[in-house]
C-alpha cells in the first residue's frame, strides 16, 4: 500500500493539501512522525547507539505501535519496542507531556515488558536485560541533566540490585556540542538538511521532500484522522485520546471536532493542545 500512489477523492483532497502542509513542520517529536522514521531499522539503531553509547548496537527486530496487556486486560500502547544483537529488550517512548512520562508509567512499561516476554515454562532467570527510555520535551525529574540512569538499589548495602531492569530518561531541552546533544538538536528538526545525523537526515528527506513519502505520511495522517472520526474511545485510554488529539490537532482540525472525535470535553483538549503543541511550535 506505501508503494501506491494514493489519489484523493472528494473532501480527501482537501485534507491532503492540508497535510501536506503540515508534514513540513513535523520532527522527530510529533508521535506520528517519529513512527514512521523508526519504521527504517537504521534510524532507531542509531538513536540508541547515541543514548547507550554503545556504538556496536545491532537492532534485529522492532515493532512500533505494540499493544501490551496486563492480566486485568489494561493496555499499553509503546511507541517502539525493539531487541538487540544481545537479546536486551528496549521501548522508546517519545513525550511531548509530562504527565505522560510519569515515573509510575515508566514502571509500568518495564513490568510489561517483562510479562509479555517469558513463555509458559521458562525460568525467571532467562528474563532478558531490558530498557525503557522517555526521550522527553521538557527536564522532567528537574535535576538539569542531559539523560538520567535509572536502576533498583539496595540502600543497606550501598549496592545494585541485579534484576537489569532499568529506566533512562533523556532530556531533549539539552543540545549541547555532545552526540546526545547532536541527537536532541536532530529530533526537534524540520528540515533534513539542518540535522546532524546523515541517517536520520535521510529518512526526514524521504518522508517530507520525495512524492513517495509524503504520499506515504498523508496516507498515515488519513488513518488517524479516519480512526478519530470513528470513535476516540475505541483505544481506551487518557493518554491513547491525547495522542490521537495532538495528531488530529497537528492536521489543523478545529478543537470542537478533535473533541467530539476522543469523546472527550473541549476544555481539556484545548489544554492539552495548549500545553503541547503551542509550547513546541
Amino acid at each position: 500500500m506505501a508503494d501506491e500512489k494514493i489519489v484523493p477523492e472528494n473532501g480527501l483532497e482537501v485534507r491532503y493539501e492540508r497535510y501536506k502542509g503540515i508534514i513540513k513542520n513535523f520532527t522527530l517529536m510529533s508521535d506520528i512522525f517519529m513512527r514512521n522514521v523508526f519504521k527504517q531499522r537504521e534510524c532507531l539503531e542509531y538513536v540508541l547507539q547515541v543514548i547507550m553509547e554503545k556504538q556496536d548496537l545491532k537492532v534485529i527486530d522492532q515493532i512500533i505501535q505494540k499493544d501490551y496487556k496486563n492480566l486485568q486486560g489494561r493496555s499499553a500502547i509503546m511507541d517502539c519496542v525493539a531487541r538487540d544483537s544481545e537479546g536486551k529488550q528496549f521501548d522508546v517512548e517519545i513525550q511531548q507531556d509530562n504527565e505522560g512520562a510519569s515515573p509510575k508509567r515508566a514502571r509500568y512499561h518495564s513490568g510489561l515488558m517483562d510479562m509479555n516476554t517469558l513463555n509458559p515454562g521458562q525460568d525467571f532467570d532467562e528474563l532478558p536485560e531490558s530498557y525503557v527510555i522517555f526521550i522527553t520535551r521538557d527536564d522532567i525529574l528537574g535535576y538539569g541533566f542531559p539523560i538520567y540512569h535509572i536502576d533498583r538499589h539496595i540502600k543497606e548495602a550501598d549496592d545494585s540490585f541485579q534484576d537489569e531492569a532499568h529506566i533512562i530518561y533523556v532530556n531533549s531541552r539539552k543540545q549541547e556540542d555532545t552526540e546526545l546533544g547532536r541527537l536532541m538538536h536532530d529530533l526537534h528538526c524540520k528540515n533534513a538538511d539542518e540535522m546532524h545525523s546523515p541517517v536520520l537526515a535521510k529518512r526526514v528527506h524521504e518522508l517530507k521532500d520525495t512524492q513517495k513519502g509524503v504520499e506515504l505520511m498523508c496516507h498515515e495522517m488519513e488513518k488517524i484522522y479516519s480512526e478519530g472520526m470513528e470513535s476516540g474511545e475505541k483505544r481506551g485510554e487518557l493518554k491513547a485520546k491525547k495522542e490521537t488529539a495532538l495528531s488530529l490537532a497537528e492536521m489543523g482540525l478545529p478543537v470542537e471536532k478533535i473533541a467530539k472525535a476522543v469523546n472527550h470535553n473541549v476544555k481539556d483538549v484545548q489544554k492539552w493542545i495548549d500545553e503541547t503543541l503551542c509550547v513546541t511550535k
